[in-house]
């Protein structure tokens, strides 16, 4: 008798909310602003921490900052933090937090200069996903040359916490790239 052999991508194996977040939402294109700017958020919080931690608190993050309203999150400032500290589910890193609101005010100037922010972070991928064509976890980069652009232009348009490893880990999210492994499910479905 042969043993069937899951061929979901290996990172979402071990816990229940990993996969259900691979299954459902990582490597699907992404175009709308409010789910990039979360992604945006999410990722950065994420930063010498697990993913599963932030999955976690995903629930917290979004009452924490409004459904990740760029509008809304643009007109406060970091005397907020303490507040958000004390009466939300996130990540207690004030520098982190800080972040959210003078990323929405760059996000709010990309959006004014590039008629929205998915324009000007698609443009980094020629507003088309990137499909690799992994066989193995082990060869999928932390880095890749349009993570280094797209963390050089974050970072001079006033953005924080959006270093090049970041930045591909928000690619991958919002399905900028397509690096769930050949073999796995999801590999056929988000090339579509």
């Amino acid at each position: 008798m042969t043993q069937q052999v899951d061929t979901t991508c290996g990172w979402a194996m071990k816990h229940d909310n990993e996969r259900e977040y691979h299954d459902q939402e990582w490597g699907v294109p992404v175009f709308d602003d409010t789910k990039l700017f979360e992604f945006i958020c999410l990722e950065g919080a994420q930063a010498g921490l697990s993913w599963r931690t932030i999955l976690n608190k995903r629930a917290g993050y979004t009452a924490a900052f409004e459904g990740f309203d760029i509008d809304k999150l643009s007109q406060y400032d970091e005397t907020r933090v303490s507040y958000i500290i004390d009466n939300f589910d996130v990540v207690k890193h004030k520098g982190k937090i800080a972040s959210v609101y003078s990323n929405a005010r760059a996000a709010k100037a990309l959006q004014k200069e590039y008629g929205s922010l998915s324009k000007a972070l698609w443009q980094f991928v020629g507003g088309e996903p990137v499909q690799n064509g992994w066989t193995d976890m082990s060869q999928v980069p932390a880095v890749t040359e349009q993570s280094k652009a797209m963390s050089k232009f974050l970072k001079k348009n006033g953005f924080k916490f959006m270093g090049e490893t970041i930045c591909y880990a928000f690619m991958q999210a919002v399905g900028m790239v397509n690096d769930h492994v050949v073999d796995c499910p999801r590999y056929s479905q988000c090339q579509k």
